[in-house]
């Protein structure tokens, strides 16, 4: 059974869930993992006063510095920083837009989100987050230069740490080839797609259950950027960009996905962690 609908959070006309005199943050959850979309400016500080694990900062187009005690790295637009568990702060010294990932594993943060009593009662269906293994070398601040990481062949460039994935995906220019669609679906996990920038069109469909009363009809879902589309286990999958001018998306998993992570090579840090007991890359 289909037991959570797809949601789509349109940041253009919901108000943010914490406002300061420099920096708005929009902060919505899924089942395992909780988003936080910040617009800064210079001077800006997000703090977080004492995580429970790992989490990530991607800097749209913001810079500054991510901080962790005595640790610290700069960062520049297009920089994936992982952040280890503790107290941290992302200081800007340049205004912009930047996407932090948590796990739900912040019952509070988790709490704060816009759409947090649509989780109220769980999430049936999707499996319970378990963290993987640590890293190697132990936690600690991690930065990458994500335009460092294209492959040939590939729009995909997935990043892991011990309890989200990333894919960052290439932007695209132009609308998407209506032939060259990938409609799928995920067995036991939700799908995070944000949208940086562009026009999208997501398309939805769910699989039918011996009760017709619980059948759903095919959902077509458009928003602007910055958005939010939470896609529930089982139901059919797609996104397109419409329209011309630049477009791009980021996938958001939680935990990371085993099925990109038994590629050779797929997941662009993956000598950094390990993958779980007993599982074999192929």
């Amino acid at each position: 059974m289909i037991s959570l609908a797809a949601a789509l959070y349109d940041y253009q006309k919901l108000p943010p869930e914490e406002v300061t005199p420099l920096a708005r943050s929009w902060i919505t959850r899924g089942a395992n993992f909780v988003t936080c979309y910040s617009e800064v400016r210079a001077g800006a500080t997000l703090t977080r006063e004492q995580q429970p694990d790992e989490s990530m900062m991607f800097s749209i187009d913001a810079q500054g510095s991510v901080v962790c005690g005595e640790q610290g790295v700069d960062f520049s637009p297009g920089t994936l920083v992982i952040v280890p568990p503790g107290p941290s702060e992302v200081r800007c010294t340049g205004g912009g837009r930047l996407l932090r990932l948590f796990s739900s594993e912040d019952v509070a943060l988790a709490a704060s989100a816009g759409n947090a009593a649509g989780y109220a009662n769980g999430a049936p269906g999707v499996a319970p987050l378990a963290a993987w293994p640590d890293p190697v070398g132990g936690f600690r601040l991690r930065a990458y230069a994500v335009a460092d990481y294209v492959r040939d062949g590939s729009r995909m460039r997935i990043f892991r740490c011990s309890n989200l994935m990333l894919n960052v995906m290439l932007p695209r220019e132009g609308p998407r080839d209506t032939r060259t669609l990938s409609p799928h679906s995920h067995a036991d996990f939700e799908q995070g797609s944000f949208a940086i920038e562009g026009e999208w069109m997501h398309h939805v469909r769910y699989p039918w259950t011996a009760d017709l009363a619980e059948w759903r009809e095919d959902e077509h879902l458009t928003a602007g950027s910055p958005s939010l589309l939470i896609v529930p286990p089982k139901a059919i999958h797609t996104s397109r960009n419409v329209g011309e001018g630049r477009a791009w998306l980021l996938d958001i998993f939680s935990p990371p996905r085993l099925d990109f992570s038994l590629k050779p090579g797929m997941v662009c840090n993956e000598e950094d962690y390990p993958l779980p007991d007993g599982a074999v890359m192929g």
